[in-house]
């Protein structure tokens, strides 16, 4: 179910007048109903990946903080695991508004291979879960934690593995042993990715390695907890929560108020603007260009990679403005996933306000576990590209987001050579004439190249083989002043939205108040949301296109 569709706005419409009308538990539980049926839209056998990260890390929790489970905390999950798997994977929900009460609808309505695969494999886990809990509960392994992180590390990472790596680690075995001259042959499972898997599994194993780490404590209400991983604004895209974070506001009752409300709308209002005016306007000239088979200049290269810059940011920051405004439309705090990004001056500075769940994840789980900012330069480095190699690879399973991961992790080491370079090498600096209107032409100019670098990461993240990022780079170096166009123009909505969009993010930025709009008279805040309304109801013409990170 995409944000952007009526389906959705009918569903938001019926859950938030449950939500209203329901007291604070019962509230929970329907929200976790509404997070199950809004991600089963798509297929409601991958239901049943969710519920089993749920149950997996909220055992994991538990024996991390008291080392041992009670019999209601191991009989609930697994009455509601082995439950999920009769009635996610077992019934086919498509054939429902079909279904006779006869013997061949039945036959339709019940998936039998799915069914009896999904029961054997999870009594086989549950039994496997079940010896590795009896024979180490009693035992003084000191170890014994990390042994129980490492069953949420697998299982979590393990659902990755499969269905998001596996075709792409058999695809490129196989051509590697093809270049050595061997053999092989090419052969794929039919794996389908499920939308939202790396997210909803880093934001589960936030939750089991800050417990292991002794800077959370766990929470013993397993439907809570499910809510935690499910809940539906940002369960497909992110922001990647943390369990510290949310996990307490839905374990407490929630008030709502007017200016919680307003500013729910108001971000509502301005992720659709961003996705169906901006977003979907470009993206047909996006494609044309990176998908045509026939010549491209230089300016067409150009207009590709700035307008997907343009789409990228517009597509995933208004998902996460539209998730946020829900969520706060229901009393709940999501955080900030998007500070501005392309007026960043340098590497690090993006890298703090692009995609921050994801950054700030990569950097407390791993850049920081490899050693972080300790030690010589080199390992310094080494740790940065690592850590942006493997968060290329995050987003897909594809060489150019490796590619793309290398470059960015490159960026971050250059910059990071250069600052300690420049720090031991500049002396103090003294009070000169114009100092302030230098230091603005050098803050502008910085911003200025740190979006090219940025740009030409993008045209690496969007070409679809390495030789189109041979091909276009090429044409940036040696076609320079090719200005035959050979794209259509943007949609209206886009036109005017960009500039608009570009206008209030520099006040934005100058005022240094994400809620700068809230000190505008209110004729003018009426003003500038009737604008977005109607640029938004514009681009409702476009062609609407899925949510790219959906895909990741």
């Amino acid at each position: 179910m995409l944000f952007n569709s009526i389906e959705f706005l009918l569903f938001l419409a019926v859950t938030y007048a449950l939500y209203l009308i329901l007291p604070f538990r019962l509230q929970n539980f329907m929200l976790l109903g509404a997070s199950y049926i809004f991600y089963g839209w798509w297929d409601t056998r991958f239901l049943f990946l969710v519920v089993l990260s749920t149950v997996v890390d909220f055992w994991v929790g538990l024996l991390l903080a008291n080392g041992e489970l009670t019999l209601k905390q191991r009989l609930v999950p697994t009455c509601f695991l082995a439950f999920s798997a009769i009635l996610f994977l077992g019934v086919n929900f498509s054939e429902l508004d079909t279904f006779n009460f006869d013997v061949p609808s039945l036959q339709h309505l019940i998936r039998g291979r799915w069914l009896l695969l999904g029961v054997c494999g999870v009594c086989l886990y549950l039994l496997i879960l079940y010896i590795l809990y009896g024979s180490v509960k009693n035992s003084f392994d000191p170890h014994r934690r990390l042994l129980y992180l490492m069953v949420s590390l697998v299982t979590q990472l393990g659902l990755l593995a499969i269905f998001k790596y596996f075709n792409f680690f058999l695809d490129s075995i196989v051509s590697s042993l093809h270049v050595l001259g061997v053999e092989a042959s090419q052969s794929r499972l039919d794996i389908v990715l499920p939308v939202g898997v790396s997210f909803y599994t880093f934001q589960s194993l936030s939750y089991t390695i800050d417990i292991y780490r002794k800077e959370f404590k766990p929470t013993d209400r397993f439907f809570d907890f499910a809510l935690f991983v499910a809940f539906f604004p940002q369960l497909q895209a992110g922001p990647i929560e943390r369990g510290r974070q949310l996990i307490p506001q839905l374990s407490r009752p929630r008030t709502i108020n007017l200016d919680q409300f307003s500013r729910g709308a108001y971000l509502i209002v301005l992720g659709f603007f961003k996705k169906v005016a901006i977003a979907d306007g470009v993206a047909p000239i996006v494609d044309q260009i990176f998908t045509t088979t026939g010549r491209v200049s230089f300016i067409d290269v150009v207009v590709g990679t700035v307008l997907f810059a343009v789409q990228i940011y517009c597509d995933f920051s208004g998902y996460t403005d539209i998730a946020r405004g829900i969520a706060k439309l229901m009393g709940i705090e999501l955080m900030v996933n998007f500070n501005l990004p392309y007026l960043a001056t340098n590497p690090q500075d993006f890298w703090r306000r692009w995609h921050i769940s994801l950054s700030t994840w990569l950097r407390d789980y791993l850049y920081i576990s490899l050693g972080g900012s300790r030690g010589k330069l080199l390992f310094i480095c080494r740790n940065l590209m690592i850590t942006m190699l493997l968060g290329g690879l995050w987003h897909g399973a594809a060489w150019n987001f490796v590619l793309w991961g290398f470059y960015q992790g490159a960026l971050l080491s250059v910059y990071r050579v250069w600052t300690e370079l420049r720090t031991k090498a500049s002396p103090k600096p003294s009070p000169q004439p114009n100092r302030i209107w230098r230091r603005r032409t050098q803050h502008v100019a910085a911003n200025l190249v740190m979006l090219l670098f940025v740009c030409y990461g993008w045209l690496l993240f969007r070409a679809h083989s390495f030789s189109q990022i041979f091909q276009f780079s090429s044409l940036l170096v040696g076609d320079f002043g090719d200005l035959d166009y050979g794209g259509g123009a943007p949609r209206l909505s886009s036109l005017i939205g960009m500039p608009l969009l570009m206008f209030l993010e520099i006040v934005e930025y100058s005022s240094g108040d994400v809620r700068y709009y809230r000190r505008l008279p209110p004729p003018l805040r009426g003003l500038l949301a009737a604008v977005f309304l109607v640029v938004t109801m514009m681009g409702m013409s476009n062609e609407p296109a899925q949510f790219i990170y959906f895909q990741f």
